[in-house]
């Protein structure tokens, strides 16, 4: 007998269907019959032949058409949503979709797989979990580890040995031991009590990275759970069942205790779950739908589950990978402001660089030259004022090498820790297969990925600093020599007035995001836990600023190419000639005064999905093999050559293309 989920007013309700020719429009008059059955009040109507409703697949949101037969309209165990006439518009209507929902309708189950085995997990491999790109696997070498660990904890059971967390209760009740015939009990009510965040839930995205995360740590060996419940959870994971995870609640110290413990709420079956099948809904049904079983937790294992750093590393991770895409954007972008602002390429020279050799700073001046070298890319803008007597420029683009620079060895600073902490140990107690014993420590601490977050989060602010200057040299008549806010009929028109305003507003939260996290700590757990982190704010924050980076310079990527309309017809070099034409491809120059936040949005987009590197990266490695022979990238925010090839990129022979 074909059964349904329907979501009625942020209630779920289960609904049998007896008849497979009964019509959508029954099943919605029912879902609503049994709300209304279900409240004192009858839902505040009198009789359901009064209430008006839409029908609508939770997947994608598509509209049902109340004629339409079920067996034809749909699936066995479908998930819909009731949406009743007048609610949609009332601040209390709970969707069950999460915000961006068209992104989920076009989910597509992964074919390839990631092998885990804790100990060798990038931060791009997360990011593509994350994504949805892959599925989960054990490694058998990570298998044999995780079933040594947990006959460790089988010996404690069947010993009755006084263990934390295992045989006692958790934080100040450390010394309080709990009977053998409650030891389960003891792990569902860890994960119950500790279900205490608040917020708005993680993405789906940063779901599956903490997820496939924690899946990692556990794929190590030391954190004592049993290889049938981390099986049951990496097919949970595949199958894209995600938990409801508050986004507040962690201070960063016992772990990330709050939003680890909501993981693990949805995985046994309670609270909230979300799959791309059937949005938000009880997590029962979620994993029955998709043919999983709530995990019934061994001793341990809900202990295993909540205690450690993945959400400040995951959310981490993601901040890395998305400051490594901006900063080598920011090149590409200050190069061609420099360009419209007829700068001079002198502060590149390779002996400037050399005899102060930090990495990132040699890195940076190298793409400038490679974008800019009047010998190799030809420029009818720089030709235009070869012999102009000016001697040096402004600080903003005299000195991006330096600038700039130092953001790229930050993020190789951060992204080293963030990488050592993605294949850590951080649970407590930390359960040794090869001693036969366990050891309680302090592994779960996350001072490390706090401070490094909070350092990556001033370093990369910078860009957004240094380019809002440039902003405003772009709109300023007496720094750029070009029309007051880059648009004809001024006064008529006000052009980017208003866009250098909202460039100048996110610089100015940047300064007050950038105050670290991590030099706060506040005592918790009466004492026991005396000293936090608070690296989940610290993460949070981190991405916020970087957001605000990407939207800075997604305004000055505009504003630049909004100044060359007023140099043509001369044309500027040939690599950045090619961002202009891709900006042109989705924004079209500033004639008179239109809708802004749509084009800001529109460049911001090409900078997140890293276009703007994607049409210059060939031309800067092509200059680096002609210019460095056997050379390699000196940052790792750069592309290796095999690196574009893999990525199918088109190293070009010349410049005419």
């Amino acid at each position: 007998m074909p059964r349904y989920t329907v979501h009625v007013r942020g209630e779920w309700l289960a609904v049998p269907c007896r008849d497979g020719k009964l019509t959508v429009g029954w099943l919605g008059r029912e879902a609503v019959r049994r709300y209304m059955k279900n409240k004192p009040d009858n839902g505040g109507f009198a009789s359901v032949d009064e209430v008006r409703f839409l029908v609508r697949r939770c997947k994608g949101l598509g509209l049902l058409d109340n004629e339409d037969l079920l067996e034809v309209a749909l699936e066995d165990n479908e998930f819909i949503e009731v949406v009743i006439e007048g609610d949609i518009m009332s601040p209390d209507f709970i969707p069950s979709q999460p915000e961006g929902v068209f992104l989920y309708s076009k989910y597509r189950e992964p074919e390839r797989y990631i092998a885990l085995d804790g100990d060798s997990l990038s931060t791009e491999d997360l990011v593509n979990l994350g994504k949805g790109h892959y599925k989960i696997k054990l490694t058998s070498v990570a298998e044999k580890k995780v079933q040594q660990s947990r006959e460790v904890i089988d010996s404690i059971i069947k010993e009755k040995t006084v263990v934390y967390g295992i045989t006692t209760g958790f934080g100040k009740f450390a010394r309080t031991v709990i009977p053998v015939h409650k030891l389960q009990e003891l792990q569902v009510n860890l994960v119950r009590s500790h279900s205490a965040g608040v917020g708005k839930p993680l993405s789906p995205e940063r779901c599956r990275m903490l997820l496939a995360l924690r899946i990692n740590v556990l794929a190590k060996g030391y954190s004592g759970i049993s290889l049938e419940t981390l099986k049951q959870v990496i097919e949970a994971f595949n199958a894209s069942c995600l938990s409801y995870v508050p986004e507040k609640g962690t201070v960063g110290a016992s772990g990330d205790l709050a939003p680890l413990s909501h993981l693990a709420l949805g995985l046994i079956g309670e609270g909230k779950m979300w799959s791309p099948k059937s949005g938000w809904a009880d997590a029962k049904y979620v994993l029955e739908a998709h043919g999983l079983k709530p995990v019934v937790l061994k001793p341990k294992e809900g202990l295993a589950l909540i205690n450690g750093t993945q959400m400040i590393t995951s959310l981490g991770c993601e901040a890395v990978e998305r400051a490594s895409a901006i900063a080598r954007q920011a090149d590409i972008v200050a190069a061609l402001t420099l360009e419209v602002l007829k700068g001079t390429t002198k502060a590149f020279d390779t002996d400037i660089h050399a005899v102060r050799p930090h990495r990132g700073q040699i890195e940076v001046a190298f793409r400038f030259r490679s974008l800019l070298d009047s010998d190799h890319h030809p420029s009818e803008i720089a030709e235009s004022h070869r012999f102009c007597d000016r001697v040096q420029d402004a600080y903003t683009l005299r000195c991006c090498p330096q600038i700039h620079g130092v953001v790229n060895d930050t993020i190789a600073f951060v992204k080293d820790i963030i990488t050592t902490e993605l294949n850590s140990a951080t649970d407590n107690p930390m359960v040794f297969a090869s001693r036969g014993e366990t050891i309680s420590g302090g592994n779960f601490h996350g001072e490390y990925p706090a401070k490094a977050l909070d350092y990556l989060a001033i370093g990369v602010h910078e860009l957004a600093a240094i380019s809002e200057r440039r902003i405003e040299r772009l709109c300023n008549p007496s720094l750029s020599e070009l029309p007051a806010f880059l648009v004809a009929e001024g006064g008529l028109n006000s052009g980017f007035m208003i866009a250098h305003c909202t460039a100048a507003a996110l610089v100015s939260e940047n300064k007050a995001l950038c105050h670290p996290s991590s030099v706060d700590s506040l005592s918790t757990s009466a004492a026991t836990e005396d000293h936090v982190s608070m690296g989940g704010w610290a993460a949070r924050k981190a991405l916020r600023v970087i957001e605000h980076v990407e939207q800075v310079l997604a305004i000055e990527l505009l504003a630049a190419c909004q100044g060359i309309e007023f140099l043509r017809p001369l044309k500027t070099t040939t690599p950045l000639e090619k961002v202009y034409d891709l900006v042109r491809s989705v924004v079209r120059p500033w004639i008179k005064d239109r809708f802004m936040a749509p084009d800001i949005e529109a460049a911001h987009r090409l900078l997140l999905e890293q276009k703007v590197w994607e049409v210059a990266a060939p031309y800067i490695e092509k200059y680096r093999m002609e210019h460095i022979p056997e050379s390699r990238p000196l940052s790792p925010t750069a592309f290796s050559l095999e690196s574009l090839r893999k990525n199918s990129v088109t190293i070009p022979e010349s410049d005419d293309l």
